[in-house]
């Protein structure tokens, strides 16, 4: 008796188990899309579904031997004269991870029905948990209804249904039903819940169907639709139209961009989003990309036909992006960018739009072990604004000196180890460069080394580095001053060795750790021969002495400069960990220089030919959970004024946080003009006034005295439960930003946990 019950039971556990979390469902539990938006818009992400009943098991003719199922009940029954097994009393069934009790079960053989009646509780392998009234199986078990359902799922999500019912072509009907989020309290109703009159999956197509669609905010209704469809979780991706962007800006007025997203097939995907606006022409723009088994292709692109008298009459930009893994060791990957004009990226607030520089690149590398070769080609595009606003004329200047770079390579080998556990570092490079304005640098460098590292008997840790680098170079009309060009080849070959000696010392007791070490850099090499008036510097402008390469041998970032003369460079690190002082470390160091014209002495501005360094150091320190600092500095090595300092804080507990930060950096005016003074404070505050409710307000300010002012200030309001949040925020630029300059940007957005966000 208890065998002939097998096949209805597992059809039961079968038609009503949840596989996925239903109702609406893309981000995974407990997520919200929070995409910062910087310009007025309007987008609904769009996301799947409030009824994914799936089959869990695929045996439906399953025996009791096949697929063990333990069953009980206070009383079983057998009426054979009409065929009727009823089980009654604390019914349980287990069948693999799932779970079904109820008060009642009945077996009709005759009517070919199984129903269980009375708090019906169904555990589903996935967590989720439905409770009903009534369970009724009919059709020769190919039909199933359950009344007055409630299901928990495995994200704390409900949905309820007054019916639902599974038909024999793969199509379950929910009726009535609702869905929400949100934490339900008994007797009253959730912030938010979705109500329709009926929803309907079909598996064969993979589709959900709504009717009469209602979203609730509270109990008051505020979006409607009479008929939605969209496909069911399992798809993951298919031709179809997207939620539109719908927004406005200063260059496009008002505007709306609708997107059709086309599935090729299962490798490629087609975007095309055009922009339709009230002030200019349709902005032409769309996405392509291809997946290969070992490479993949992204094209991007937009065209807009402008009319107005500024701005050029045919705009646009590209991108084209991907990689191919030519074998196990060699790979290409390129990044290609182009635009039109410098302002068309902010115009229409397109990527790489606060760029200075537009970088293009493709590169070849190799992998294997330590060892590593890169072939690099670069090409650049001036978009700064603010250049152009300050300087045409310089803008243009530096636009016709940019350069093209084809090829650049960089190969780098480590031998295995050798005597004493030393190894040898051999690097190659080569660069080729061409500037617009005609001039060219082609360059060879060879760079060999010699690395030993020891560990002595008292703790003391060295390494010794000699090395040779070599280099070749031709130029051709290189201006090394207004009036002075040189063309012709040239070579230099520069010695350096370097010892590196560090001596930690340890303190602990039962509440602290405290680390000291002292570190001491010589470095031996000959003074001058960078050859300035042959060899231009094409890859070395962007260094500064801080406290990041102080102890490097070469304190250059490329190969056109090297650090030159000898030098004692020194420093002291602590750390301590523990009650005294919570998580505290610091550093400072100084350099003693040889050569009193180094460059890294250049930034002095004092006339006494001092061959001493400025100091340079940092600090960060968390004492307690209630205040955090993190300070970097370069100190004048007389009278200890700042030339440069970087300070950040944070104090107080977590519903009243200040924070504060300061840069400073004196300008550089006197060798190369190479950067003005800049001074900038940015102060913020955040108050958790309740659980869900929060604001913040920030403020950056520019401190300097030809640019005093505030740069950008605004703030924040947030509330945030468990199933809603609501962002209010304003701010008011004075940037570089043709279309945001002084002016107001206002946004809200809501974001519904597990169904996405709309904001304007």
């Amino acid at each position: 008796m208890k065998y002939r019950l097998v096949v209805p039971i597992l059809l039961i556990m079968t038609v009503f188990s949840l596989k996925t979390a239903t109702a609406f469902v893309v981000p995974e539990a407990g997520e919200f899309r929070t995409k910062e938006e910087t310009h007025p818009s309007a987008e609904m992400y769009v996301s799947n579904n409030i009824a994914d009943f799936k089959t869990v098991a695929d045996k439906p003719n399953a025996t009791a031997e096949d697929e063990p199922i333990d069953f009980s009940a206070d009383e079983m029954t057998n009426d054979d004269k009409n065929n009727i097994i009823t089980a009654s009393g604390n019914v349980e069934i287990k069948y693999e991870e799932m779970r079904l009790l109820t008060d009642k079960l009945v077996y009709d053989e005759n009517a070919d029905t199984v129903t269980a009646l009375g708090n019906v509780i169904l555990y589903a392998a996935d967590g989720s948990v439905i409770n009903g009234d009534k369970i009724v199986l009919s059709e020769n078990m190919s039909v199933g209804d359950m009344f007055n359902i409630k299901a928990f799922l495995k994200d704390k999500s409900l949905v309820t249904a007054k019916s639902f019912r599974k038909k024999n072509n793969h199509t379950k009907v929910m009726r009535k039903a609702s869905y929400t989020a949100c934490d339900v309290c008994e007797g009253k109703s959730p912030l938010w819940q979705i109500k329709a009159s009926k929803v309907q999956h079909n598996e064969e197509t993979q589709n959900v169907y709504y009717n009469h669609a209602l979203v609730y905010f509270k109990r008051i209704p505020i979006f409607y639709t009479p008929f939605m469809t969209h496909p069911d979780p399992t798809v993951k991706r298919r031709s179809g139209l997207l939620a539109p962007t719908i927004g406005s800006s200063s260059f496009l007025d008002a505007y709306i961009q609708p997107r059709y997203f086309w599935a090729v097939n299962d490798q490629t995907n087609v975007l095309f989003s055009p922009i339709f606006s009230t002030n200019k022409n349709p902005v032409w723009s769309g996405e392509f990309s291809h997946y290969f088994y070992n490479a993949d292709v992204y094209l991007s692109g937009s065209y807009l036909k402008d009319n107005e008298k500024k701005r050029p009459k045919n705009r646009g930009n590209f991108i084209a992006k991907g990689r191919y893994d030519i074998n196990d060791s060699w790979r290409l990957t390129y990044d290609w960018r182009y635009a039109s004009d410098y302002v068309y990226l902010k115009d229409l607030d397109l990527p790489n739009q606060d760029d200075a520089w537009l970088n293009s690149n493709v590169k070849f590398e190799r992998f294997s072990g330590r060892d590593y070769v890169g072939i690099d080609a670069y090409y650049y595009k001036i978009l700064s604004y603010n250049l152009h606003r300050r300087s045409v004329r310089r803008f243009h200047a530096l636009n016709s000196q940019k350069p093209t770079v084809a090829p650049l390579i960089e190969a780098e080998f480590y031998s295995d180890p050798l005597i004493w556990g030393s190894h040898l570092r051999n690097e190659f490079g080569t660069a080729s460069v061409y500037h617009r304005n005609g001039s060219e640098t082609q360059r060879v460098t060879s760079i060999n080394a010699w690395e030993l590292p020891y560990t002595s008997i008292y703790g003391e840790k060295y390494r010794f580095v000699a090395s040779l680098k070599s280099d070749a170079y031709y130029v051709n009309r290189y201006h090394y001053t207004d009036n002075d060009t040189y063309t012709g080849t040239t070579a230099r070959f520069f010695p350096q060795a370097g010892l590196e000696w560090r001596l930690p010392f340890v303190r602990a007791t039962e509440t602290s750790r405290q680390i000291i070490e002292p570190v001491i850099v010589a470095v031996a090499a000959p003074n001058g021969g960078n050859k300035i008036e042959k060899i231009p510097n094409e890859d070395s402008e962007d260094v500064y002495f801080d406290d990041t390469n102080v102890l490097d041998l070469d304190r250059y970032s490329g190969y056109d400069r090297n650090d030159t003369g000898s030098r004692v460079s020194y420093g002291f690190r602590w750390n301590s960990y523990g009650n005294i002082f919570g998580k505290t470390s610091a550093f400072i160091a100084q350099s003693l220089e040889q050569d009193e014209h180094s460059t890294f002495l250049q930034g002095l501005d004092s006339e006494d030919n001092s061959h001493f360094s400025d100091f340079v150091g940092r600090i960060n320190a968390t004492p307690n959970e209630y205040l955090s600092l993190q300070y970097r500095f370069r100190l004048d090595r007389k009278d200890l004024d700042a030339k440069y300092s970087e300070l950040s804080s944070s104090v107080g507990p977590a519903f009243l946080k200040f924070n504060a930060s300061y840069i400073f950096l004196q300008g550089n005016t006197r060798y190369y003009n190479l950067y003005s003074e800049r001074k900038e404070l940015r102060t913020s505050v955040r108050v958790k006034v309740s659980e869900n409710w929060s604001f913040s307000l920030y403020n950056l300010k520019d401190l300097t005295k030809k640019h005093r002012g505030r740069l950008e200030h605004g703030g924040k309001v947030i509330y945030d439960d468990e199933c809603f949040r609501w962002d209010v925020s304003f701010k008011k630029y004075n940037t570089s930003n043709p279309n945001l300059d002084n002016d107001y940007e206002f946004s809200t957005t809501f974001y519904l946990k597990t169904i996405g966000s709309f904001g304007s």
